[in-house]
């Protein structure tokens, strides 16, 4: 997978910007996605992340990680077939609250690095058509989010 990190904070450690890296190509892998899929990958604030929240989705508050898919558009890009199949999957972009992180990880008592994992893969999954706004939709998506991460190595 071709994933791009941003770090608007410009304080976040290299290891974790390698863990996004990671932990986004091993679930990638595991759901079988092309090896050319790109993803971008941007960490941030609580105040940048709340702009965004307000601006996109109507709700007033910072939050943790928010999904942008590029497949969501209601029309259809019309091009040629051949020049289709060059042209990367770009499944969307995931901005991370660096705050919401440290403060979810210190709440659920577990580290930040596990929590800043569980979150690129939560926002992973929405990317790739996965949600959780109704029963049905939480059985497939959590038991799959739970085990990526069990099988990457952050267990709770």
């Amino acid at each position: 997978m071709d994933i791009q990190t941003f770090d608007h904070t410009k304080e976040e450690n290299p290891k974790n910007l390698e863990l996004i890296t990671d932990i986004l190509e091993f679930a990638g892998n595991y759901l079988h996605l092309d090896e050319e899929t790109e993803i971008s990958v941007t960490l941030m604030h609580n105040d940048e992340i709340h702009q965004i929240n307000k601006e996109y989705r109507n709700v007033d508050r910072p939050t943790d990680v928010i999904s942008f898919a590029i497949n969501d558009a209601d029309e259809d890009i019309i091009m040629d077939p051949e020049m289709a199949e060059e042209i990367p999957a770009n499944i969307g972009d995931l901005m991370i609250s660096v705050d919401k992180v440290a403060e979810q990880a210190e709440f659920l008592g577990h580290s930040y690095e596990r929590e800043l994992g569980f979150l690129c893969v939560h926002g992973f999954l929405h990317l790739n058509g996965y949600d959780h706004m109704e029963k049905e939709d939480q059985e497939k998506m959590f038991p799959l989010q739970k085990e990526i991460m069990n099988a990457y190595g952050l267990k709770r």
